[in-house]
């Protein structure tokens, strides 16, 4: 019962909202590494969740390679309001407020090539769970 509540489905104007925000922030983020001149680094903004008082967006970040995952999410934490700023900008006539911006990293994309790593060397991962330490709860 208690995490039917934690898990709600969000609404439909969440849904909407989250996904006018990916593509925005996805936006905001190219133009920043292009005029940045940063080379070697992929940033894909794969999953928005807003709050119910859509307060808050849960920015979900996939980042290549993956030793460099760490220090972007510190560096855009660190500059959130600016990007929140720059989206305002953007979004000035869709909506009243920008919702605060906090960045998570989605490592489901290294979880999968784990698996399938260890699949190739002829163990089950499944079987062994201890090996996928990224996805343990904690």
């Amino acid at each position: 019962m208690y995490f039917s509540v934690m898990e709600k489905e969000q609404s439909a104007r969440q849904q909407k909202i989250s996904r006018v925000l990916q593509q925005e922030i996805a936006s905001l983020l190219q133009e920043a590494l292009r005029m940045g001149a940063v080379k070697n680094l992929l940033v894909s903004v794969t999953k928005v969740r807003v709050t119910s008082d859509l307060s808050i967006a849960k920015v979900y970040l996939s980042i290549f390679p993956a030793q460099e995952a760490k220090s972007c999410i510190t560096a855009l934490s660190s500059n959130s309001h600016q990007l929140r700023y720059d989206l305002a900008q953007r979004m000035r006539n869709q909506l009243r407020k920008i919702p605060e911006l906090n960045f998570y990293l989605d490592d489901s994309l290294e979880y999968i090539d784990q698996i399938d790593r260890e699949l190739k060397q002829g163990t089950n991962p499944f079987s062994n769970p201890e090996s996928l330490e990224s996805r343990q709860k904690k």
